[in-house]
Order: C-alpha cells, then sequence, then structure tokens
C-alpha cells in the first residue's frame, strides 16, 4: 500500500506500524513528533499504529540549540 510521508510517497506493507517506519528511518531513540492525518501520534502507541492507504505522515525531529 501507499502512504505519503513527508511529502513523499513510499510503499509499505499491509500493517506496518509506526515503529516499523522510524526504525527504518533510523530515528529509533531520537526526539520526533509524528503527526498522522494532521492527528498527533503519541509515542507510546507507535508499536500498535497500522497505517491506512493514503495517510499522510509528517515526521519532525527536535533540534537542540542555543
Amino acid at each position: 500500500m501507499e502512504i505519503i510521508v513527508n511529502g513523499e510517497n513510499k510503499q509499505v506493507p499491509e500493517n506496518y506500524t509506526a515503529e516499523q517506519l522510524v526504525a527504518e528511518m533510523a530515528l529509533l531513540g531520537k526526539r520526533i513528533a509524528m503527526e498522522v492525518n494532521l492527528e498527533i501520534v503519541p509515542r507510546s502507541t507507535y508499536d500498535a499504529h497500522t497505517f491506512n492507504q493514503g495517510d499522510k505522515i509528517e515526521i519532525v525531529h527536535a533540534v537542540g540549540g542555543g
């Protein structure tokens, strides 16, 4: 199925989870926020949150500085 991640089309298998996406993007353990179809997905639910055809996902990284 196809989802859209940060504006780019991506082919993923059925039952693909937010946790799998984060791992594939090498973002495990990083400070990120994920929004799916304009709704924030809590980090505690990444392992259970599955995507649907056409979902629009935005992932942002927290950047430190001063």
